[in-house]
């Protein structure tokens, strides 16, 4: 694994990915889909599957590194990357890179907020999808945020979402962005 984070240099590594991340517009979001640098390795950052981001073994502890890092995440086929317009450094990712930690309506869509602060509205573009466990029965709920990006929904969000769900032949319904999303069958 290559050292990216050599802390005296300034256009390395995590102080590259931060400088990099600053760039972006208001909050818009850095057009990562269209950056095509070349390959740098490795950076020991893993996201777990509780949403915490790690890197070299320790939490990141500051909020605003962790949204800046989350605006420069990309997917590719072959993994997740951070990606700069020079640097594009592989990391690791247990589950889903986010979570979805709160839910709420406006009108009829359902706007899911992401742990790193992205708003999310349900919809064709960005399902609500249910998997079920064929062994457990348990469900793993997610929603697509951006670009092959997906929030796992967190377990007191998805319990909201079948309070608000109807019964429609036999299966838990939701709707929103003029979609009709299934959570799964009755009983």
């Amino acid at each position: 694994m290559s050292d990216m984070t050599n802390p005296d240099d300034p256009k390395s590594g995590l102080n590259a990915l931060a400088e990099a991340a600053k760039q972006a517009p208001g909050r818009g979001l850095p057009p990562v889909h269209l950056w095509n640098p070349e390959h740098c390795g490795e950076i020991d950052i893993l996201i777990r599957r509780d949403g915490v981001w790690m890197h070299e073994g320790s939490p990141i502890g500051r909020k605003e590194l962790v949204r800046l890092f989350s605006t420069v995440l990309r997917k590719d086929p072959d993994g997740y990357y951070l990606v700069t317009p020079v640097e594009k450094m592989k990391i690791r990712v247990e589950d889903l890179p986010f979570r979805a930690v709160s839910i709420g309506r406006e009108g009829e869509d359902l706007i899911f907020v992401t742990d790193v602060g992205d708003e999310v509205r349900a919809g064709e573009a960005d399902p609500i999808v249910v998997e079920t466990d064929p062994t457990t029965g348990e469900p793993a709920p997610r929603v697509h945020v951006r670009r092959g990006l997906w929030a796992r929904i967190a377990r007191s969000v998805f319990y909201e979402l079948v309070e608000m769900a109807e019964e429609v032949d036999g299966r838990l319904v939701v709707r929103s962005g003029g979609q009709t999303f299934s959570l799964g069958a009755v009983g």
